[in-house]
């Protein structure tokens, strides 16, 4: 199994900064894409940003220039780097990994979620 535990969360101010990290563990013998995900009330879980193997980034429109994210990849780790945070991004954070674990000496593909963390941008 692989598991994801996340932190960094919590209430920031408009303008300030915050950075998510994103750990994984367990049987995993390589980790292919990593991402954030957030939810706000009302709303649908949408793509924050994504991150791939070789270091390939994506982000949504509405972060774009404010976020950056990035990957340890000997920590299996995922960051997302939030800098001046807008109201509208006050939402819970969840990361992303997938890639491929081991099972009774056999390999197989995962897609694993983290249990989000809540983000509040708010003076």
């Amino acid at each position: 199994q692989v598991q994801l535990v996340e932190s960094g969360g919590g209430l920031v101010q408009p303008g300030g900064s915050l950075r998510l990290s994103c750990a994984a563990s367990g049987t995993i013998a390589t980790i292919n894409a990593m991402g954030w995900y957030r939810q706000a009330p009302g709303k649908q879980r949408e793509l924050v940003a994504t991150i791939s193997k070789s270091g390939a980034t994506n982000y949504a429109d509405s972060v774009k220039g404010r976020f950056a994210i990035s990957r340890d990849n000997a920590k299996n780790t995922v960051y997302l780097q939030m800098n001046s945070p807008k109201p509208e991004d006050t939402a819970v954070y969840y990361c992303n990994v997938d890639g491929v674990r081991y099972n009774s000496g056999n390999l197989r593909p995962f897609d694993s979620w983290g249990q989000g963390t809540q983000v509040t941008v708010s003076s």
